[in-house]
């Protein structure tokens, strides 16, 4: 028998345990399904391809001389080509549209919004700090990677609310919340029924409590959550009209067509994540029109990570459906754009 990796990015990264078990496992042949064989850079096909074709590549140090940084930081549309030839025999690709190509029109919306005065004046003193410090970093990224990426994080969280970073700042109103709790109103008058995405469960929880506060209620689910089945089974009931899911622990694997809305609350530069998550609700089963939400923060990082999401997807499409022009992974530069 066969060895069928489903949800094969779990094995994406070379380095993992989980990949090295996947690659020593003996089958007569291996397969690996997935929706987003691709989500960060070209690195990530190669640790597939090493498992379903071993042997197609050398070394990971060769496949990132010869092909990763040649596309990703150049452009090299010759070795672009040369890759796309070599792995066509070995890949079958369905997309959305011919699978299920009578799926519902999905229509999606970007929600710019302004920080109100006293939380912008906090986001921009933490901006200028955090800048100067990762600029001084940046030059040893493998080094100071972590306390790099803290720092994003920390400018992430205070694009959404500025008490994430500190309770000190719980006093500064929420755009954010205060524009969910208003779309919610309307969307939930009108019968809909929503998932609400966040990479960071303290916020899901706060937003939680503003639904609450006026009468929404909702069922919930983080990597925490213990009875994930009841949390489920209660949304798909019919029990609450809105589902809040931790990007991380919801985004995948779940089919919760009983919703007709999407709202993610912070983008991510990951394009693939955040495709998986409204495909919970455009999927085969969904027999209505699904509205996509995505609140920004208007001039913070929010705004750099959608930029740096559109070419990561662009780099996924290069490679999989030969578009022209490449993407990149996280690199340097693009951090120095983050923080721009």
């Amino acid at each position: 028998a066969g060895l069928f990796l489903d949800e094969a990015q779990f094995v994406k990264n070379h380095r993992s345990a989980a990949h090295q078990c996947a690659r020593r496992l003996r089958a007569p042949f291996k397969v690996a399904i997935t929706g987003t064989p691709l989500e960060n850079n070209l690195m990530e096909l190669w640790s597939l391809l090493s498992i379903t074709a071993p042997g197609l590549f050398s070394s990971p140090t060769r496949f990132g001389e010869y092909y990763q940084k040649p596309i990703e930081r150049e452009g090299n549309e010759e070795r672009l080509a040369q890759l796309r030839r070599r792995i066509r025999p070995f890949m079958l690709r369905r997309t959305k549209e011919q699978v299920a190509a009578d799926l519902p029109a999905k229509q999606e919306q970007v929600l710019e919004l302004e920080l109100h005065p006293k939380h912008r004046k906090v986001y921009d003193t933490h901006l200028q700090r955090e800048r100067k410090k990762v600029l001084k970093l940046i030059d040893d990224m493998n080094t100071n990677r972590f306390e790099i990426f803290r720092s994003l994080t920390m400018l992430r969280q205070l694009s959404l609310d500025a008490s994430l970073y500190d309770d000190c700042y719980s006093h500064i109103p929420s755009t954010k919340l205060d524009a969910l709790t208003e779309l919610m109103a309307d969307i939930v008058a009108e019968g809909h029924r929503t998932l609400i995405f966040s990479q960071f469960t303290t916020y899901l929880k706060k937003a939680r409590s503003r639904l609450d506060e006026v009468g929404i209620s909702s069922s919930y689910l983080d990597g925490s959550t213990k009875n994930r089945a009841k949390a489920i089974a209660d949304f798909k009931e019919g029990n609450n009209p809105v589902f809040l899911i931790s990007l991380k622990a919801g985004g995948f694997g779940l089919n919760l067509t009983e919703a007709d809305f999407c709202i993610l609350l912070d983008p991510w530069w990951n394009p693939a994540t955040e495709a998986q998550a409204v495909d919970r609700i455009h999927r085969i089963g969904q027999t209505r029109k699904v509205m996509v939400y995505r609140m920004v923060s208007k001039d913070t990082i929010e705004e750099k990570v959608m930029a740096l999401k559109a070419a990561k997807a662009q780099l996924f499409d290069s490679v999989m459906e030969g578009a022209a022009g490449s993407g990149t992974g996280l690199t340097a530069s693009d951090i120095r754009e983050l923080l721009g």
